[in-house]
């Protein structure tokens, strides 16, 4: 054991030395055992502490390169931003960045600027492997960091004098460590961009609002829809964003994308294997396919970049081989030339979105898709909504404003203090598709590739109240948003059931032995408290607490154990994960369990079990890839069944979330009913009847919900509705082709006779739909 630990820092000394080329040939067994089932082809990638080595190395031997620390992943690992340009540009950073920011504020100078200034330098930027079991993106990366750190050709050097580089060099460090597609909270990270829910993409979002880049590269891995056209970039088919300036993207965007393609071929005969070297060209969506692979929803990086105004491409390779890696390398070297070439115009095309926005002048758009302004109202008893959407909204370089009088707006009148989102803004089209409801895409396209749907104001639960005439409100921006509750009076205190901050209130206060009583309408009340701790966490939680006596019938709450049934990573992806983050975030102290813990162990140790995730979890019956993370054969599949039902016959809870543990339920005989399910790229927001119930406490009896693989409730016998689709045009917005069949019909339900309940609205996904996730606490209260 010894010898071995000892030349294995003596490798990666070596490694530290070596050129990038063939550090990445030096990699251990145990490395190697990291390789992803999912890959059809593994080869010897550079793993992530071989990556920061080499990294350091560069930055010391090179005066082009600079290194930061652009944030730090969910188990802390830090996440590298690397920027290269010539050394005489290292030190006008801040000249660079001045004029970014003038295309905010003047873009009619800034486009002066450009033409008097030919030598100005356009930022570009590289994302690598936001998926981790993606090896290739990262790969890439690290070779075309150690070309322009070094390499003096011209080819190199034109790229240098006209663009800076900034390389995210490992957007999901945890990802590659653990070889999951996911971080290391179960989130795909490229589903996250509009949301920002996890510190990688937060991160990235940083870099992209610091540096405006005008191309945005994101390198992933794998795709292959013919031998003559292996990998894929991107633009994509309809349908495309209506918020975006498309025409101007769209100007360019293929023929970017042509010219990553004319790179690899010109370059064919450099790859090892018979696929790249036959390869014709490369798949590209806008030009060879019809639909299923849009950029319609703003969660992925590239799609997010678009707003900021880069000239955004998914790079899919092919497969996951060192030809991969060089098949990267040739796309992004065809897309920085074609920048190169181009830069000028592209760059004033760039600030023409800009300028689109601040005069309110949108002429690819009919009138009135945008409106003049949004009215943010607050909720003075609990503004957590708002508060948080504002901050968003800032976060992602949204102008702000608050109203220092009262005004009127659709015969509304607000209150002083009311935020507003103006609407003659640089990034009009990002404000606009965070605040606008969406629409209705379901006749607009045969299929879509994820979610069509994703409204700020009715998943995270705030108004924003679209103005179609110019306000007349005096107002100021928004500097920082102070959010801080406070006690009203002496107690009793009532706290609303009216969002997760006051669910997790409730929970700690449970925690720390205070005792919390539920009233019949679902609302929390607590006695007044010797000591600090109630006033303190109630100061945490931004609610404001009135005096209110104590209803007679409420009903003292007791502090539950909650298991989610884990799933480790099926079919690449963690389905609980939304699910597991939503109760955390509700305060609820959460384990996961594996299925094969669940048929072994029991459920003894908790009070509430929770099922959200793909049906598969229960089979026996998968592909090797997924076995880990599913059960062994069919007798520990009745081994769970027993176990579930004994749970459940004893008084233990079950609560399943979304179609597949509804089908998962059915096939453990928890329930008798129908389920019924809508195709499987069917997703939106959905109008909801909710019944006057415990289970939906806070709602109002016509709200919203959310669906992502639609399911619903047929044949009921012995089961009470909580909740159905609306009788008549239900769906609001998204992409459900037939959702008619589900109109009315029962979206939430519990068994009489035992406590089983099925929720068909995706409650926690994705860390999004927090106006949602009281459905969860609400029924675990029950």
């Amino acid at each position: 054991m010894q010898k071995i630990i000892i030349t294995r820092l003596l490798i990666l000394t070596f490694i530290a030395l070596l050129p990038l080329t063939a550090a990445a040939e030096a990699v251990s067994a145990e490395e190697e055992k990291k390789q992803s089932p999912f890959n059809s082809k593994h080869y010897d990638y550079v793993t992530y502490e071989e990556i920061v080595e080499q990294l350091q190395h560069i930055e010391k031997e090179s005066n082009r390169v600079s290194m930061e620390v652009a944030g730090q992943s969910t188990e802390g690992r830090n996440i590298y931003a690397v920027t290269i340009s010539d050394p005489a540009s290292k030190g006008k950073y801040g000249k660079i960045q001045a004029l970014r920011n003038k295309m905010f504020k003047n873009p009619g100078d800034a486009q002066d600027w450009v033409d008097k200034h030919p030598d100005f330098k356009v930022p570009v930027l590289i994302d690598g492997s936001i998926h981790g079991t993606e090896f290739v993106g990262s790969d890439a990366v690290l070779k075309l960091i150690e070309r322009f750190a070094f390499e003096d050709d011209q080819e190199t050097t034109e790229i240098l004098e006209n663009n800076i580089l900034i390389f995210n060099v490992v957007v999901n460090p945890d990802g590659r460590v653990d070889a999951t597609r996911f971080n290391a909270e179960g989130i795909d990270l490229n589903r996250d961009y509009i949301t920002q829910s996890q510190p990688e993409t937060e991160a990235s979002v940083k870099l992209m609002t610091e540096w405006n880049p005008m191309v945005f590269l994101d390198l992933h891995g794998y795709v292959n829809y013919s031998d003559e056209k292996p990998g894929l970039i991107e633009p994509t088919t309809p349908p495309h964003n209506p918020n975006y300036e498309y025409d101007l993207y769209s100007k360019w965007a293929l023929n970017q994308a042509e010219a990553m393609e004319k790179e690899i071929v010109e370059n064919k005969e450099n790859y090892q294997s018979d696929l790249y070297q036959n390869l014709e060209g490369v798949h590209i969506p806008a030009r060879d396919a019809e639909a299923g692979w849009d950029d319609y929803p703003p969660i992925f990086a590239p799609m997010y970049a678009m707003y900021h105004g880069a000239y955004g491409a998914t790079i899919e390779a092919p497969d996951n081989t060192w030809d991969g890696v060089e098949w990267q390398i040739n796309s992004v070297m065809g897309a920085l030339k074609f920048a190169t070439e181009n830069k000028d115009e592209m760059i004033k095309d760039q600030i023409e979105i800009f300028e689109r926005g601040i005069n309110f002048q949108h002429p690819d758009h009919e009138e009135g898709h945008f409106p003049h302004a949004y009215v943010l109202p607050v909720d003075q008893s609990d503004p957590n909504a708002t508060h948080k959407a504002v901050e968003h909204l800032q976060q992602n370089d949204i102008k702000v404003e608050e109203a220092k009088q009262a005004f009127t707006v659709n015969g509304e009148q607000y209150e002083a203090g009311t935020f507003i989102v103006p609407m003659d803004q640089p990034k009009a089209g990002l404000a606009n598709t965070i605040l606008w409801s969406g629409e209705d895409i379901s006749d607009d396209t045969s299929a879509m590739y994820d979610i069509s749907a994703w409204s700020f104001p009715e998943l995270w639960g705030f108004e924003a109240i679209p103005a179609e005439k110019e306000l007349e409100v005096q107002s100021a921006p928004v500097n920082q948003v102070t959010t801080s509750g406070e006690l009203s009076g002496k107690g009793p205190y009532l706290i609303p059931n009216s969002s997760t901050e006051a669910v997790a209130l409730v929970n700690a206060l449970i925690e720390q032995g205070i005792t919390v009583y539920k009233g019949e309408n679902g609302d929390f009340y607590v006695e007044k408290q010797s000591g600090n701790t109630l006033n303190k966490l109630a100061k945490e939680s931004g609610l404001k607490l009135p005096t209110e006596e104590i209803p007679d019938n409420a009903e003292e709450l007791e502090n539950v154990t909650v298991a989610i049934l884990e799933d480790g990573g099926m079919n690449k992806q963690q389905s609980h994960a939304g699910t597991r983050i939503a109760l955390e975030k509700l305060g609820f102290n959460v384990e996961e369990i594996t299925p094969p813990e669940v048929a072994e162990q029991g459920l003894n140790a908790y009070d509430v079990f929770v099922y959200s995730g793909t049906e598969s979890l229960i089979s026996y019956d998968l592909r090797e890839a997924n076995q880990p993370f599913g059960l062994e054969d069919e007798q520990q599949f009745e081994a769970f069944q027993q176990q579930v039902t004994d749970f459940v016959s004893d008084g233990g809870q079950y609560i399943a979330i979304g179609a597949g543990a509804s089908k998962a339920s059915k096939k453990l005989g928890l329930t008798n009913v129908e389920i019924q399910t809508g195709a499987r790229n069917s997703n939106g927001i959905v109008s909801v009847d909710y019944q006057d119930s415990s289970l939906t406490a806070g709602y109002d009896s016509d709200d919203i919900g959310f669906v992502y693989s639609p399911v619903w409730y047929t044949s009921l016998t012995d089961q009470t509705v909580a909740a159905s689709f609306a009788e008549e045009d239900f769906f609001q917005s998204g992409f459900w082709k037939n959702s008619e069949q589900a109109a009315g019909e029962a979206v939430i339900i519990q068994e009489n006779d035992q406590d089983v309940t099925l929720i068909g609205l995706e409650a926690g996904f994705r860390d999004h739909t927090s106006y949602l996730y009281r459905l969860l606490s609400n029924t675990i209260f029950d």
